[in-house]
């Protein structure tokens, strides 16, 4: 600091306040600012909220010039636009697609109908069978065909130990009498 204590004894005797501030101001140098705030830490954070703000403020300024283009730049590279052609050729052969596995689909449900015809299978629960090719779609069928007549043979058994070998008992006798009414009207010995 370049100061003439003279010349600051002669401004502090005259009373003029501004006039002192404005020479010891002046008298400052740049080693004096770094000596300062090694040394007052109140100056110290002074001069650090100064420069956050200043930061702050630059930083806000090139995120609004700046990030949006950087954000749509890497938008791009990551995911890249699709011309109007590009889009229609996708999406007609997404049509085309369709309407190969729909025809693929009625090909094989047609199969399926003439195979479960000629196992036996009941058609209104072939669409829970039909598959994306002919080998597992008669697999399918296959299984239900197992399934199916296990079912029916398990259900027979059942019958046959309920009644016996004899299924048709329309008349069932639990007593173990005979109905000589019935025999009667049967061979019609009564009704001449």
């Amino acid at each position: 600091m370049k100061l003439d204590l003279e010349q600051l004894k002669t401004l502090a005797e005259s009373g003029d306040k501004t006039t002192l501030e404005a020479y010891i101001y002046k008298a400052i140098e740049k080693e004096d600012v770094a000596l300062v705030l090694s040394a007052n830490t109140d100056v110290r954070s002074v001069i650090d909220a100064e420069k956050d703000k200043h930061h702050n403020k630059a930083l806000e300024t090139w995120k609004s010039n700046n990030l949006e283009t950087l954000i749509d730049v890497e938008v791009q590279k990551r995911n890249p636009q699709k011309t109007p052609a590009e889009i229609e050729v996708e999406k007609l052969r997404k049509e085309i697609e369709d309407e190969r596995n729909a025809r693929n689909r009625e090909t094989l449900k047609n199969t399926a109908i003439k195979l479960a015809n000629e196992k036996g299978l009941p058609i209104d629960v072939l669409d829970y069978f039909v598959a994306d090719d002919e080998e597992t779609t008669t697999a399918n069928l296959t299984k239900l065909e197992e399934s199916f007549n296990k079912a029916v043979q398990t259900q027979v058994d059942s019958k046959f130990k309920e009644n016996g070998r004899d299924i048709d008992l329309g008349n069932k006798n639990t007593t173990g009498a005979i109905d000589l009414t019935a025999l009667a009207n049967e061979s019609s010995i009564r009704n001449s």
